[in-house]
């Protein structure tokens, strides 16, 4: 598939999955016309990049991690310096962080919705007794 009808698919900017490319996040083959040719699944590699990036990870540590999404539970991944094992887990933290708010504000608008769908709920029964005996 063609750039354009990538970023059609997953609703990232052509531009992006340029980025993608330079930061080494995809690689797409490059047809004789040098037009870049994106695999069957690269929607879905794409969908997982941006999903970890609006989490906050930077593409350097997407990029050692990326492997690891969908690939065996046996791969290796190159030894990594203490800082970057540092930063890996620093991130993780933040992800913990933030799906604790997320799961937060979930609970938060869940009860909005059912208070909010039991008051619609009264004002129709309300309405329902009142329009009888107006007619």
């Amino acid at each position: 598939m063609k750039i354009g009808e990538l970023s059609r698919l997953t609703g990232v900017s052509v531009r992006a999955l340029r980025y993608y490319e330079e930061e080494g996040l995809i690689r797409p083959s490059r047809g004789g016309n040098g037009y870049r040719d994106y695999c069957d699944g690269a929607d879905e590699v794409v969908r997982q990049i941006r999903g970890l990036i609006e989490c906050g990870l930077p593409t350097r540590i997407i990029r050692d991690i990326l492997p690891f999404l969908d690939g065996p539970a046996d791969l290796l991944p190159q030894a990594p310096c203490a800082q970057m094992l540092d930063q890996v887990a620093a991130e993780r933290e933040q992800l913990d962080r933030r799906i604790r708010c997320l799961t937060r504000n979930r609970g938060a608008i869940d009860a909005y919705l059912r208070a909010a769908r039991t008051a619609a709920e009264a004002a129709r029964d309300r309405e329902a007794a009142v329009a009888p005996a107006a007619v």
